[in-house]
């Protein structure tokens, strides 16, 4: 686990918010506070598609940010700034798969549940924190090293400045 300070925060949020750079990602949940308090659980309500759409969210449990992105942005656009936005994001199991087999080949991949990058605004302040959740205990940090580390280069690669905290 890491956390990072973003050093520019519009650029940041041009990054989430107008770009793809965080569409692949899957949404876990959402929180944002303007002038009231929302709140999105990224979990899909299979019960609601018929089994055509169903097959086609191949097995998805999670929206995609693509597909939340438009609403996180009508609740933050206007003259204010939230007052706080919390965005806990969830790297797509393709992804996940291509980070654990390249970089760790022997890995048992069926061990890592899910990669985390949470997002928190608050006070004029962004704060972007990595985790890891695994399906077995383990006291190895391989995966959470590598993910710290594919996490920083992603960021910079879109040339999201960051300070490491």
């Amino acid at each position: 686990m890491i956390s990072l300070h973003v050093v520019d925060v519009k650029s940041f949020m041009n990054h989430l918010l107008i770009q793809t750079v965080f569409d692949n990602f899957l949404l876990s949940e959402l929180e944002i506070t303007t002038y009231n308090q929302f709140k999105i659980n990224g979990k899909l309500n299979s019960g609601w598609y018929d089994e055509e759409e169903k097959e086609a969210l191949e097995e998805r449990q999670y929206s995609t940010w693509a597909e939340i992105k438009p609403i996180a942005f009508s609740l933050m656009k206007g003259k204010k700034v939230p007052a706080m936005f919390k965005i806990v994001l969830i790297l797509s199991p393709a992804n996940t798969k291509k980070i654990i087999e390249k970089a760790l080949p022997n890995f048992e991949l069926s061990q890592v549940g899910s990669l985390y990058l949470n997002i928190r605004y608050e006070n004029g302040s962004l704060h972007l924190v990595t985790g890891v959740s695994m399906k077995v205990f383990t006291m190895d940090k391989t995966v959470e090293q590598e993910w710290d580390s594919n996490m920083k280069r992603f960021l910079k690669h879109f040339e999201i400045v960051f300070e490491e905290v």
